[in-house]
């Protein structure tokens, strides 16, 4: 299952959650297929702008930072470079069409491994 946390200055969030969320797993859909669809959890946080800092100081305008879900096994596929690429490009562009151009060059889409046999779901380990 795909988990996308999306953090975001609360201001640049209000108004646009139904329009991020649909963007966001439409992008999912493109790389995974159309299967994936009721799969993609999407959890979006928004921040007070002096939550968020950078450089020591509060953050004027902080692009999107999202962290990516995935299993771990996609990373051994022999498709993974390209994998890995189709899902910072569109989930970038997802947030860029939501938010503007103005956050492309900032948005940083980290994926994360979860190793099989490492995730539980109603206080059981999830199988592979």
């Amino acid at each position: 299952m795909p988990h996308l946390s999306v953090h975001v200055l609360e201001s640049d969030l209000s108004g646009r959650e139904t329009a991020l969320i649909s963007a966001l797993t439409d992008a999912v859909v493109t790389v995974y297929g159309e299967w994936a669809r009721g799969l993609v959890d999407i959890r979006l946080i928004g921040l007070p702008p002096h939550r968020w800092g950078i450089g020591g100081k509060p953050a004027e305008q902080p692009p999107p930072f999202v962290t990516f879900g995935i299993k771990e096994a996609a990373f051994s596929r022999p498709d993974a470079d390209e994998i890995v690429a189709r899902l910072v490009t569109v989930v970038t562009d997802a947030l860029a069409d939501v938010f503007g151009e103005r956050v492309r060059d900032g948005v940083t889409v980290e994926l994360v491994a979860t190793p099989a046999g490492r995730t539980g779901i109603g206080g059981v380990v999830a199988p592979s």
